[in-house]
């Protein structure tokens, strides 16, 4: 009974902001950036609160939950304010010969009404900022937050119950049978940041509805390491990428594809990297966070038997930390390679020459993010070329996820569909296409009754 009566209240919540959808009220150009702006100071009000929420649920310290979290949504709500009039503005187009006498444009419209679920690692960032793009879009939302991130869910409940009525923009919390319910809904637009296995089951809700959708997903991101590398950075921006948040996040690098001549070197610099950011003891460090369950920390704790600990390898039960830690003498049909860690594990393999790297990972799935480190132009364009990945960086990691002009996604399993800056506009709205036709004049060729129709229709599109 009590199932029935929540899918009643979300039935009742979908139609209400459907119905406010229609009224036309988020359509405007000053409308959307009044909410914006609205929302910005929200997030400027309780930034304490987020600090200190994001350090329960995930231990990250003041730096990471600003530099991570909050300063990305900022750069993201004033690049959009920035471009948002010249974005909304329709866009003219070619028109053919054929079409003499009229115009074509495309006029962005918003898809309506549209869900957002959200993940736990980064659990305010990775909720506000598509919510940025659906605002900037002119649709109503309702946003779904992770019940493994409690704190978090509860500050974002608060801060958008009090900044908008719940027609236009609304949180609802729980955990799997909310999600269903929500997904049960005839959404216009879903966009799911998480896991492949729920990524497949948000699809499938989708199709019944034909609801488009945005899937940012994850996977087995691999970072090559050429024997010219710069080794000592190399390692400092590989320990930022994969412990930065315990390693639980969705483009860290998931594994080393090391050139074995610079592998220990490679693993000196790492360890010096991890003790420089951490210290002799990372578990007892105020920089270093936690795992986000018992069920991930215990899933983490089981990769550890594979290969050999080089570097790391403690835990504590208690914290639910685990180390930074790097694995060697691992082999592809180890546990640790047959899925994504998403924890700081970093698996090590190697390699003697480029076009075994390339065939490596290009027989398996198509990863989210990809990072090379070389010197050498040839080795960087032959791994941009070759391999198919959502996004990534050469000489860094995780660098590309904050610019607000590139846009992040995947591809095959990793997702589809990216956002960020403009794209995040551009994937809650349709592109609605426009002919307007003169009525000075009329094109009589294309009509049956024209003798010489076809004779013009042929000259007009000669190959």
């Amino acid at each position: 009974m009590s199932e029935r009566r929540e899918l009643m209240a979300i039935s009742q919540l979908m139609e209400e902001q459907k119905k406010y959808y229609h009224t036309g009220a988020t359509r405007g150009l000053n409308f959307r950036l009044t909410q914006l702006t609205k929302l910005k100071q929200a997030i400027v009000d309780r930034e304490s609160e987020i600090i200190q929420a994001l350090r329960t649920d995930l231990n990250k310290s003041e730096k990471e939950a600003y530099a991570f979290e909050i300063s990305i949504v900022y750069q993201e709500i004033a690049h959009v304010i920035k471009h948002l009039k010249r974005w909304m503005k329709p866009k003219k187009v070619k028109t053919p010969m054929t079409h003499s006498g009229s115009r074509s444009y495309m006029i962005p419209e918003p898809l309506g009404a549209a869900l957002i679920i959200a993940p736990w690692n980064y659990p305010f960032m990775l909720a506000f900022d598509p919510l940025v793009g659906a605002i900037a879009a002119g649709n109503t939302v309702v946003l779904k937050p992770s019940e493994l991130a409690p704190a978090v869910s509860a500050v974002m409940t608060s801060i958008l119950r009090a900044a908008f009525e719940p027609q236009y923009i609304t949180v609802v919390e729980g955990g799997v049978e909310e999600s269903t319910l929500l997904l049960e809904q005839p959404f216009d637009k879903i966009f799911f940041t998480g896991s492949v296995a729920v990524g497949k089951v948000v699809m499938k809700a989708a199709a019944k509805h034909l609801t488009r959708v945005t899937l940012e997903l994850g996977g087995k991101s691999p970072c090559i390491v050429h024997h010219d590398a710069q080794l000592k950075l190399a390692a400092q921006r590989i320990a930022f990428g994969k412990f930065s948040n315990a390693g639980q996040t969705c483009v860290a690098p998931d594994y080393l594809l090391v050139h074995r001549s610079v592998k220990d070197n490679l693993l000196a610099y790492l360890q010096e990297a991890i003790q420089s950011f951490y210290g002799d003891k990372p578990l007892l460090s105020p920089e270093y966070g936690k795992i986000i369950s018992q069920r991930h920390y215990e899933r983490l704790r089981h990769f550890l038997k594979d290969g050999k600990v080089a570097i790391g390898g403690g835990s504590n039960d208690l914290t639910r930390q685990i180390e930074p830690t790097v694995l060697e003498a691992i082999t592809w049909d180890m546990p640790v390679m047959q899925e994504e860690i998403f924890g700081p594990i970093l698996p090590v393999l190697t390699y003697d020459n480029l076009d075994e790297v390339v065939g490596l990972i290009q027989a398996r799935p198509k990863p989210l993010a990809l990072y090379v480190f070389s010197e050498d132009k040839k080795v960087q364009d032959a791994t941009l070329e070759h391999i198919s990945f959502g996004g990534g960086c050469v000489n860094d990691t995780l660098m590309h996820f904050g610019s607000t002009h590139l846009p992040v996604g995947g591809v095959g399993e990793s997702g589809m569909g990216s956002y960020h800056g403009e794209m995040s506009f551009h994937i809650f709205s349709h592109m609605k296409s426009i002919l307007k036709q003169t009525t000075r004049f009329d094109i009589p060729f294309r009509y049956p009754s024209s003798k010489i129709g076809l004779k013009i229709i042929r000259r007009l599109t000669k190959p």
